[in-house]
């Protein structure tokens, strides 16, 4: 098992890992993906593991589950699974790390590739980033859109 910071949502089947340092937005953009359907899987800190077929899941330790800190509100209950597969890495950055049309990337949890991309928290569009980025990798295909003749 492998304990990490950050925070992580099930969205379209897949948990969606929320990374950056603290105040960075990690909870902020899970509370607006949450509004919009998807549901938590653990907020702060993300006990990592790999299943008996090989995939990274995430889970809440046990203290936290289901709890979600809302800056300006407080520590609240929120619907939540148990545990998810990890499908997709957020990074969190300044806008001004943001590439307009990045590279496919991935990152290594547990010896294993996840996709990886870098957004700007605070971004109105950022959440249906995230959104279409996990349905396109459900759908298998998050892949970079060749260059049109």
């Amino acid at each position: 098992m492998l304990m990490i910071y950050g925070t992580c949502v099930a969205l379209s089947g897949l948990g969606v890992l929320l990374r950056g340092p603290s105040g960075s937005g990690k909870s902020d953009l899970a509370l607006r993906l949450i509004d919009g359907g998807a549901r938590l899987v653990a907020d702060d800190q993300i006990e990592l593991t790999l299943d008996a077929a090989g995939r990274v899941m995430a889970r809440a330790p046990k203290p936290l589950a289901g709890l979600l800190e809302v800056r300006g509100i407080g520590i609240l209950p929120v619907d939540a699974v148990r545990a998810s597969p990890v499908g997709l890495v957020v990074d969190l950055a300044a806008d001004d790390r943001i590439e307009r049309l990045p590279e496919v990337e991935t990152c290594l949890l547990l010896d294993r590739p996840i996709r990886r991309v870098t957004l700007a928290p605070f971004h109105a569009s950022t959440p249906a980033k995230v959104r279409l980025a996990a349905a396109r990798l459900r759908a298998g295909a998050l892949e970079p859109v060749p260059d049109l003749p």
